[in-house]
């Protein structure tokens, strides 16, 4: 089941790309129907789906590379499978979004099938190399996304993108080797690897390798100071360029850290769990007061996604803290870390479909040139005044569900987690500041004959913020998804 899931986009991918005369209606509305199927599939998987003996939910394993200690293992659990359910979400968020598309459309849905396959295997992958071989995947679909659909100096943010993160791959494959070659017996199996005691290496050898581990993920995450490669890449890709970039690649990073760094290093983790906690701390304020000095909207949303993926470094890095003999505090800040991956992808994905819509008007993002928006488009103001409500954190929306754990479980093993609390309150004010100077007052410049939301588009944007207000108001069943999973990860990181 979890292969036809992962591999379904790229045969629909496969087949765009091979049928050079399929009308471009044909070509996009493919792309639609496969995304609903493979959502569909994915919900089927997540109501029906029991635990095998792993604790794996649809675990498939063939012997790939045995001498090695490689193979093709795919399995889900409580922290996949919301990534898994959010991957299927956001791709058919972009499908409906590019009904529309004149640019292209059919090489456009082949290579977006493509990216898709790269996530949804990802997130499924049990092995190290075939995590690292999605991982990889990923940064090249990226690639010619941003440089084949992007505006503006695309070709450069599409280099500068593919070198930042590929240099961090690399970084990434260092530390997998070093697990490899600390484990005992030798295995790239992420179950295996995960077991209690299965890395035997010095501490100065299992410090190596979680500094290559975590600085491989820091740059896709991104953190600060490794986040240079994000403001470029966002603002020169298309809408649903930078709603993949920052719903699922970024998550990736984030992901990683919950699935390989903690579980596989869990004394080395928590040694130096405090820098952990530093750079999320430094990254949550950063990314709010630079978000602050922004004109371009793009670049704005972009450092807030800094801003966001701080609170979950900040975390996974208070879970891991020595000392912190609170079960229920680490595992409050787990469940918060990946509640806040699935929120941030819902409402930075609506963010930047919104953005999208000031450059395909206007061909501008410049905040400056917009005043009185709300007369001409008041479904655009309506759904931004949602967005922008959602992601700094209201109650009512997955942002507040999250947060609020994140800083309970971070503050119970951690005061210092207090210090990143004023980047809440930076992010309020840039939004409302935002939202107050473009769609307020009296319509003047671009904002002169703006064409308000069309149905494809409204109906993207109702989707995301849809689910983003129904886990705001009824988290329980994502929470509970998460938590037994979470609470094998604090045991995990034992005392």
């Amino acid at each position: 089941m979890l292969s036809v899931i992962v591999f379904l986009p790229l045969a629909a991918a496969t087949f765009l790309a091979l049928a050079r005369r399929l009308p471009e209606k044909a070509a996009r509305l493919t792309w639609l129907a496969t995304t609903l199927v493979d959502l569909a599939l994915s919900v089927m998987l997540a109501i029906a789906g029991g635990p095998g003996p792993n604790g794996l939910v649809a675990e498939e394993r063939v012997e790939w590379m045995p001498q090695l200690g490689s193979s093709y293992h795919l399995g889900i659990d409580g922290i996949s499978l919301p990534l898994l359910l959010l991957t299927g979400v956001i791709f058919v968020a972009c499908a409906i979004w590019a009904l529309r598309e004149t640019d292209r459309p059919r090489p456009q849905a082949a290579l977006f099938l493509f990216l898709q396959t790269t996530c949804l295997g990802l997130f499924c992958a049990q092995d190290l190399i075939l995590f690292f071989l999605f991982f990889d995947l990923s940064i090249v679909g990226m690639y010619f996304v941003i440089a084949g659909w992007g505006h503006g100096n695309q070709r450069r943010s599409a280099l500068v993108f593919f070198i930042y993160t590929f240099l961090g791959s690399l970084s990434l494959l260092l530390g997998f080797i070093g697990l490899y070659l600390g484990a005992a017996p030798h295995t790239f199996d992420m179950v295996e690897l995960s077991r209690q005691d299965a890395f035997t290496g010095t501490p100065l050898a299992g410090g190596f390798v979680l500094a290559a581990v975590i600085l491989g993920l820091a740059v896709k995450t991104p953190t600060f100071p490794f986040h240079s490669w994000l403001p470029p890449a966002h603002t020169d890709a298309p809408a649903i360029g930078s709603v993949v970039l920052a719903g699922l690649l970024l998550k990736m990073g984030t992901y990683g850290f919950v699935r390989i760094a903690m579980p596989m290093l869990p004394d080395t983790w928590r040694a130096w769990a405090w820098v952990v906690v530093a750079i999320g701390i430094v990254s949550v304020l950063y990314g709010a007061l630079v978000a602050v000095a922004q004109t371009d909207i793009k670049r704005m949303i972009a450092f807030t996604s800094v801003n966001h993926m701080g609170y979950v470094v900040l975390a996974v890095g208070a879970a891991g803290v020595l000392g912190a003999n609170n079960a229920e505090a680490q595992q409050l800040a787990i469940v918060g870390a990946v509640t806040q991956m699935v929120s941030h992808g819902l409402v930075t994905g609506a963010l930047f479909l919104l953005a999208g819509v000031f450059h395909d008007r206007t061909g501008s993002y410049d905040l400056r040139r917009y005043g009185g928006l709300a007369h001409p488009a008041p479904r655009f103001a309506g759904f931004f005044a949602i967005a922008a409500f959602a992601s700094l954190g209201l109650p009512g929306f997955s942002g507040f569900i999250a947060e609020f754990q994140i800083f309970t479980g971070s503050i119970g093993t951690t005061p210092w987690a207090l210090v990143a609390l004023p980047g809440i309150l930076i992010t309020a004010v840039l939004f409302l500041r935002a939202f107050q100077h473009v769609f307020t007052g009296q319509t003047r410049e671009l904002s002169v004959g703006f064409t308000d939301l069309r149905p494809r588009e409204s109906t993207a944007l109702a989707i995301l913020m849809g689910l983003s207000v129904l886990i705001g108001l009824i988290p329980g069943p994502l929470l509970a998804m998460i938590g037994p999973a979470a609470q094998n990860l604090v045991v995990s990181l034992g005392p």
